[in-house]
């Protein structure tokens, strides 16, 4: 029954094997819905969050997915809007990690609200002069967008694909996916900008606080910018990983390289317009009042330096390379080195904010999050893994897949299309075939 879920032309690891899979990172997960539960029981005293540190790590984990996850609406912006046609080799995946990061991201805000039964008031009783009840509609709206641009990947699977309603449906609704590609940017616009619009008007937080181009702070532009320039290299980097793990050749590798520049001339303007940022916030302030003076110099100047320069520029310019795009192994340091300047970014924008003293008498405050922090940190990681698992073994994430890896043992391919050959011709009995342009 397992082989006749799985897409034509592909070989997948055995059953036992994949539970095997499956079942470590169950273990993971349910770990992390123990810690959930005690901080919805027990309230967020299960957590060292405290005066200093109300955003604390789970807070940084949502804002990090968020911004890796904007790889869905960048690529799916260049693809359907831009006429980037030859990203539609790697388009599903994207979708498939948007859809995860961004229900990751309400599943950390479902934790973090303390009282998640009354979460639905941030809609009912919004607080219209809150940056964060714009964050939570568009949020909610875009995974609304992303739930629709999966579900045709759903019904594509092989034994769904044969109902003729559910076959024209996906057809129909792959016609009409621009629209919701545009859509999706629209409201990615929005809520990533608002993200970094909470830091930039904190004025009690002055290692944040920016000024604004009418009314919105310099970290609104600069939050949508990296994650337009970062997510696909989040992208990029969950399809080497997936392709290492499977010992496959998964996508094209003019796709990848089309991705890989893209990606690489987004974050070299962003990279510049991070350093004017910076130079313009320095001369406003004393910058070394937040760089030095601290424990263990846990932000010190090499966290700015690390940032903007070694996972700033310095991919930047791997991407933008042809002779380093071509080569897999510098490709792959590149698209790290950004993910991290990405993390890190948004780790500054929320921990180092909160740490950085606001009065003269007092020093950087400190912090350690609590095992549930890491653990429900965690689950929205094991969560991912399953789901990707699952969408990769029964549905065509990858349409290059069996082009790309013909199978090589002549007896393995026969058998597993005869496994199934009895019940695809038995389903199709009676079903008449679609016209020509369907």
């Amino acid at each position: 029954m397992d082989s006749a879920l799985i897409p034509k032309g592909v070989k997948r690891c055995p059953v036992p094997q994949f539970g095997l899979w499956l079942g470590v990172w169950t273990v993971i997960l349910l770990w992390g819905v123990y810690a959930l539960l005690l901080i919805w029981f027990k309230g967020l005293n299960q957590t060292n969050m405290n005066d200093s540190y109300g955003f604390a790590l789970w807070i940084w984990a949502d804002l990090a997915v968020i911004a890796l996850g904007g790889g869905a609406f960048f690529t799916g912006l260049c693809k359907y809007i831009f006429g980037k046609d030859e990203l539609k080799h790697i388009i599903n995946y994207a979708v498939l990690l948007g859809f995860i990061c961004y229900s990751s991201a309400q599943l950390i805000l479902a934790i973090d609200v303390g009282q998640p039964l009354r979460a639905w008031f941030i809609f009912w009783h919004a607080n219209v002069h809150s940056m964060l009840t714009e964050v939570a509609f568009c949020l909610s709206c875009y995974f609304g967008v992303l739930t629709i641009e999966y579900i045709p990947l759903i019904l594509e699977n092989r034994q769904l694909d044969k109902i003729p309603f559910v076959h024209n449906l996906t057809h129909n609704m792959h016609e009409i996916m621009a629209v919701f590609a545009a859509t999706g940017a629209f409201l990615s616009f929005f809520h990533q900008g608002s993200l970094g619009g909470v830091a930039g008007v904190l004025f009690g937080r002055p290692f944040a606080f920016r000024e604004h181009i009418f009314i919105w702070p310099w970290t609104f532009f600069l939050f949508t910018w990296s994650a337009a320039a970062f997510g696909p290299s989040f992208t990029l980097l969950c399809t080497k990983m997936i392709e290492w793990i499977t010992g496959k050749k998964l996508v094209k590798q003019s796709a990848i390289e089309l991705l890989a520049k893209i990606s690489g001339w987004m974050m070299i303007t962003y990279a510049i317009a991070k350093t004017a940022d910076t130079a313009y916030w320095a001369s406003q302030v004393n910058i070394a009042d937040f760089y030095t003076n601290n424990p263990g110099s846990n932000y010190g100047y090499w966290i700015l330096f690390t940032e903007i320069v070694v996972c700033g520029f310095v991919p930047a310019l791997m991407l933008i390379t042809p002779t380093i795009r071509k080569n897999p192994v510098l490709l792959t340091v590149a698209i790290i080195l950004a993910c991290i300047g990405v993390s890190i970014n948004r780790w500054v924008m929320v921990l180092q904010v909160m740490a950085v003293p606001i009065i003269p008498f007092e020093g950087f405050a400190a912090y350690f999050p609590s095992w549930q922090e890491i653990a429900t940190t965690i689950l929205p990681v094991a969560y991912g893994v399953i789901l990707v698992s699952l969408s990769y073994r029964y549905l065509p994430v990858f349409p290059d897949e069996a082009e790309l890896n013909p199978i090589e043992d002549e007896e393995a391919a026969p058998a597993v299309e005869a496994a199934v050959e009895d019940e695809d011709s038995g389903d199709d009995a009676g079903v008449e075939p679609l016209p020509a342009e369907a």
